[in-house]
C-alpha cells in the first residue's frame, strides 16, 4: 500500500499514513518527559510539560503520540541503562539461546541490534563469538557497550544510517530492536531502513508493548512521550508490508505487561513461510474489534477509573498516618505520578538500583530518588512498585520489609496490596 507512506512525520497527520488525526485514544494531560531528571538544584526551576495525547487514526488504526519533542532531545543522554533489571536480562539471554538455534547463526553471520543500549544483549552474542554492531544514539549508555567491548555506533537508525552502513558492505543476517519501534517518529523512515540494511535472507525481530494488552490490562503509564506508537499486529503488518517486509511469524511474551515479538523478512524471500500465529492473532484482533473506531474510544473511561481507585488508596492511607515510598524510577511511573498528581503529599521518596538516578529527582513530582537501601533505614508501611511489570522480581529482592509488617502495592491494572 505505497499511498499510506510518508517519509516523515508531520504534526496533526498520522506517522504512517499521513491522515489527518481526529479521534482521542487517551489524554492524560500536560506531562514533563518522561526520563528528564532533575537535579536537586533545579528544584525550583520552570520545568517543561507537553502533551500526552494519543490519537488513533480512522484509516490505519496506528495509535499514537504526536512529535512534541525532538526525539535528539530526548535520546541523546538517556537515563535508561538496560543492564539493572536480572530478569529483563535473563530475557534477552533466553532470547540470544534460542534465535541462534532456531537461525543457524554462528561465527560468520553478522548481528545488527537498534538501540542496543549499553550492550545488555548483544553481550550474549559477543560470549558466542558471533559478529555483532549496535547502533545507539545516547551516547552516555554507548561509552558502556563499548567499554564492555562491544562494537556500537552513536547514531539514530534510519534511511540515511542504513545505507552508510551498507555503503561500507555492512548487512545483517539478524536485525533485532527491542522496544525501539514505537519510540520512534519517524517510523516510514525508520522501517525503510530495516529493509536496506537485511540480507536476502536475513531475519528482523522487534519487540515492542502490544497494543491489546495495554488496553485489556488498563497500563496507561506505558505512555509518555518517548512512545511515539502503540502497535496492533494488524497495524504493524501493514507499515512494514508497505516497505517491502513480511512479517512470519510472532510471539506474545510477557514482557513490560504484555508485549509482541515479530519475526519479519524481505517479502521476495520465500524461505520462511508465514505460521498460523500470524493468521491466529490477525483473526483475533479482527474478533476483538480492532478495525472499529468505538473499539479505541473505550479506553480512556477505564484510565480514569484506575487514577480513581489509586487516589482513594493513597488518601485513605494517608488519613491513618501510614508511610509510603515508592520503588524504582522508571519512564511509567513517571507518567502515573504525573498524571495522577501524586507528589511527596503521597510518597516520601523512590529508590532505584540505577547509581544514574539516586540523588536525583523525579521529572513534573521532584519526588527524590535514593539508593535502595534508604528503605531498610525508614521502614515504610507501604512500598509502591512503579516498575510494576517486574513486580515478581523486586518483592523477591525487598521482601525484607516484611520483617516489620511492610507491604506492597501495586498500581496496575488495579490497585492490589501483597
Amino acid at each position: 500500500m505505497p499511498n499510506l507512506i510518508s517519509s516523515k512525520s508531520n504534526q496533526g497527520q498520522c506517522l504512517f499514513c499521513s491522515t489527518e488525526l481526529r479521534h482521542t485514544f487517551v489524554d492524560l494531560g500536560m506531562s514533563p518527559p518522561c526520563e528528564s531528571y532533575r537535579q536537586p538544584k533545579q528544584q525550583n526551576e520552570m520545568e517543561p510539560f507537553y502533551p500526552l495525547h494519543v490519537y488513533v487514526c480512522e484509516k490505519c488504526y496506528l495509535a499514537q503520540l504526536q512529535e512534541y519533542i525532538n526525539p535528539e532531545n530526548i535520546f541523546s543522554d538517556y537515563a535508561y541503562f538496560s543492564s539493572y533489571s536480572d530478569s529483563w536480562l535473563q530475557h534477552a539471554k533466553n532470547y540470544v539461546d534460542m534465535v541462534t538455534e532456531r537461525f543457524q547463526l554462528h561465527d560468520q553471520s553478522q548481528v545488527v541490534e537498534i538501540a542496543s543500549n549499553d550492550g545488555y544483549l548483544l553481550q550474549y552474542f559477543v560470549a558466542k563469538a558471533i559478529p555483532t554492531l549496535g547502533i545507539e544514539p545516547a551516547a552516555n549508555i554507548a561509552k558502556v557497550a563499548i567499554k564492555k567491548g562491544i562494537p556500537t555506533a552513536v547514531k539514530f537508525f534510519g534511511e540515511q544510517t542504513a545505507r552508510e552502513l551498507a555503503k561500507e558492505r555492512l548487512h545483517a543476517d539478524l536485525l533485532l530492536g527491542n522496544n525501539v519501534l514505537a519510540h520512534t517518529p519517524y517510523l516510514n523512515d525508520f522501517v525503510k531502513g530495516m529493509k536496506i540494511i537485511l540480507k536476502p535472507h536475513g531475519i528482523i525481530t522487534m519487540e515492542f508493548p502490544y497494543l491489546m494488552r495495554l488496553m485489556e490490562e488498563n497500563q496507561f503509564d506505558t505512555i509518555y512521550h518517548e512512545h511515539f506508537s502503540y502497535f496492533s499486529f494488524m497495524t504493524v503488518e501493514n507499515v512494514f508490508a508497505a516497505h517491502g517486509l513480511t512479517i512470519f511469524d510472532v510471539e506474545e511474551l510477557p514482557t513490560h505487561g504484555g508485549s509482541l515479538r515479530i519475526y519479519a523478512r524481505h517479502t521476495e524471500n520465500y524461505s520462511q513461510p508465514v505460521s498460523e500465529n500470524v493468521f491466529g492473532l490477525r483473526a483475533r484482533e479482527e474478533a476483538a474489534g480492532f478495525t472499529c473506531l468505538e473499539t479505541y474510544f473505550s479506553f480512556s473511561e477505564q484510565v480514569k477509573e484506575t487514577k480513581r481507585k489509586l487516589l482513594d488508596f493513597l488518601i485513605q492511607a494517608k488519613r491513618e498516618k501510614k508511610s509510603i515510598a515508592g520503588y524504582g524510577a522508571p519512564g511509567k511511573g513517571n507518567t502515573l505520578l504525573n498524571y495522577c498528581g501524586i507528589r511527596t503529599d503521597f510518597l516520601d521518596y523512590t529508590v532505584d538500583r540505577s547509581p544514574y538516578k539516586q540523588g536525583l529527582l523525579l521529572p513534573g513530582t521532584h519526588i527524590p530518588i535514593f539508593h535502595p537501601d534508604k528503605i531498610q533505614e525508614t521502614k515504610p508501611d507501604y512500598v509502591l512498585i512503579l516498575p510494576w511489570n517486574l513486580k515478581e522480581e523486586i518483592m523477591t529482592q525487598m521482601a525484607h520489609i516484611r520483617n516489620w509488617g511492610g507491604q506492597f502495592i501495586v498500581p496496575i491494572p488495579e490497585v492490589k496490596v501483597y
